[in-house]
């Protein structure tokens, strides 16, 4: 028996031996890897984003201030916290050392505190006492270069992969992105030889001047340099043929392209000098870029507008008249948007004017994907209509919505071929996929569609203040463009957080059903509070008449009509979440009763199974017969 025991002892020192050599080994082994077993493989990082780690040229250091404290009051926060710092921790663990990660939690008035407010991290106020709250992440690399995500704001979720690659794919550069910028409008100012006073740079292109290395191009042009990332072209117009082989052989070699084009730019000034007023308005304000869309996949009509009965705003034509629909001048809203896009995500409002509309071209074997749409009742307005239109309102005599939803800008992607295949350019296929995000409408740069002047300022000059989205609308998309194709590919993803969707359904479910019982109760108890008012008013009115005891008894008959139906209408309002409540209490039976209960049976089963196998063991040893 002692020999036994001994045996028994020994074999089980041998397994806990196994067993934490098996572990230790497991470790060093399997360090790094990872197994994702959310439904939207949440915490499995994007291809682009490995890219981008991988291709640092030096060490990154990140600061995640996190007030963790103050967010444990706050569950949702709390939750997403935790997801973004899981994130980030499991950046650093991928980029072999190259992240360096620092968690922090600022307490209030502490050098930390005053360190965020540094490095570009805004505390915002949270709660009754209004106490501090930091949620957001700095960068800092080697050469004394900065980024920052000031908040991390719960309704980016989706694209919080892509705001970290961004800011670390931003402090792995040694210089700024090289903009080429092809216009044929007058967006660097001037002089205006109409006003006789000099003309302001369009704010969407100063702006970009500071965040870019911008440089200008001519239609002259026979070659883009290898170093400009992105190339902008706005309302191309009588290109000459050379300068357009150039541009195809930009988009052959992976080259990323931002443009604009217009059925009807208003800001073009036209060709020559039109002696009359009358021949201004005859002028083409189109943009021509048919070859190289073409080759592209992009289908444009340029003598098309979009009219939406929707999205149509009131303008003034004129100083002093009335504001008027003009269904051809539109302010798109979130509806219209591609939420699922970093480009258009979380925008609100974008002013358009004369816009036109694309779609894929036949037979195209590039990714067509729309970024703006019009509504459903929209249709289409021939550039003729506008050659001399005085009054918008006459844009509707005759118009007729088709139905159709119409991109009005668009991210195009995929491999190309030449648009001109017998042309000097070496490439006559994409070297790199194209990646093309392509607007219908030029208008939307001018200041005029999206900025006002904001008040005068006792510190300083007249400052600009937007009042719709445009200029975020172009450095999105510049930004996006100018990060890559590792970021570019870096799109938003599903969200963290889980909604009951059953909840949702039940509660669809009841209002659809109980509304209507909700609404007739409403009516009577209105029609009866009326007629009770009535009756009231003629006891409360010492000149009328005194009233008889069947006058009395209606109004206590009204009274307690009143007193029925408000009872049944709380019923009915309660009855919108019973369906949710008993659900809830039917989880709530599953979590603590059956589930632990389908836990004891099996526990209890496989105890049983072990006594029987156990005493069969006993009797053998006893008999030794089995």
């Amino acid at each position: 028996m002692k020999q036994r025991i001994l045996l028994g002892r020994g074999a089980l020192l041998v397994l806990a031996l196994l067993f934490i050599g098996i572990t230790v080994l497991s470790t060093w082994l399997l360090r790094g890897w990872r197994l994702d077993l959310t439904e939207n493989q949440l915490y499995t990082v994007a291809p682009g984003t490995r890219n981008i780690l991988g291709e640092l040229p030096e060490p990154v250091n990140l600061y995640f201030y996190w007030s963790e404290k103050t967010a444990s009051e706050y569950p949702s926060l709390k939750a997403y916290g935790t997801r973004v710092r899981e994130f980030l921790q499991e950046l650093a663990t991928r980029s072999k050392g190259k992240l360096r990660l620092a968690v922090i939690d600022p307490e209030p008035f502490s050098e930390d505190e005053d360190r965020a407010a540094e490095r570009g991290v805004r505390g915002v106020p949270i709660g009754a006492n209004g106490e501090t709250f930091y949620f957001g992440l700095a960068g800092t690399n080697a050469t004394d270069g900065h980024e920052a995500i000031a908040f991390f704001d719960p309704a980016k979720e989706e694209f919080l992969e892509y705001d970290v690659a961004k800011l670390v794919y931003q402090l792995g550069r040694a210089k700024k992105p090289v903009i080429g910028w092809l216009s044929s409008l007058p967006m660097s100012g001037g002089f205006d030889p109409a006003s006789g006073q000099p003309r302001e740079p369009w704010y969407v292109l100063a702006q970009a001047e500071q965040l870019y290395t911008v440089r200008e191009l001519t239609p002259a042009l026979t070659k883009i340099e290898p170093d400009v990332d992105v190339l902008v072209l706005v309302h191309p117009k009588s290109l000459p043929e050379a300068a357009q082989q150039a541009i195809d052989q930009f988009a052959l070699r992976g080259g990323r392209l931002l443009v604009f084009v217009d059925p009807l730019a208003e800001q073009d000034p036209g060709a020559g000098n039109p002696e009359t007023p009358f021949a201004a308005m005859g002028l083409d304000r189109s943009s021509q870029l048919a070859t190289l869309f073409a080759a592209w996949g992009v289908d444009f009509k340029p003598r098309e507008v979009v009219g939406d009965l929707s999205y149509g705003m009131s303008v003034s034509m004129r100083a002093g008249d009335p504001p008027m629909r003009h269904i051809a001048i539109l302010g798109l809203d979130a509806t219209s948007l591609d939420t699922k896009d970093v480009v258009t995500s979380g925008l609100g409002n974008i002013n358009v004017a004369t816009i036109g509309h694309l779609a894929p071209f036949k037979g195209a074997t590039t990714t067509f994907t729309p970024l703006l749409q019009s509504s459903k009742l929209a249709g289409i307005l021939p550039v003729e209509r506008f050659a001399m239109l005085m009054d918008p309102a006459t844009l509707q005599d005759g118009f007729k919505p088709t139905g159709e939803r119409y991109a009005l800008a668009a991210r195009v992607t995929g491999n190309v071929k030449s648009a001109f295949p017998n042309g000097p350019g070496p490439l006559k296929a994409s070297a790199k996929p194209l990646n093309l995000i392509v607007f219908a409408d030029t208008d939307l740069l001018a200041d005029y569609l999206w900025l006002r002047d904001a008040p005068a300022s006792f510190f300083g000059p007249r400052a600009k203040q937007a009042w719709a989205h445009n200029g975020d609308l172009v450095w999105n998309a510049l930004d996006n463009l100018a990060g890559g194709s590792d970021l570019i590919s870096v799109r938003g993803r599903a969200s963290f957080s889980r909604p009951f969707d059953r909840v949702d359904a039940l509660r669809r479910d009841a209002e659809g059903r109980l509304r209507a019982k909700e609404q007739e109760l409403e009516q009577q108890l209105t029609a009866t509070e009326g007629k009770l008012s009535a009756l009231q008013s003629q006891r409360a009115d010492q000149s009328g008449v005194i009233l008889t005891p069947e006058q009395e008894k209606e109004i206590e008959r009204f009274e307690a009509e009143k007193l029925r139906i408000r009872k049944e209408l709380r019923e009915v309002r309660l009855g919108l979440d019973q369906d949710i409540r008993r659900l809830g209490n039917e989880l709530k039976v599953v979590n603590i009763v059956v589930v632990p209960a389908i836990f004891a049976l099996i526990a209890l089963a496989i105890a049983a199974w072990r006594r029987k196998r156990q005493a069969a063991i006993l009797l053998v040893q006893r008999t030794g017969r089995p």
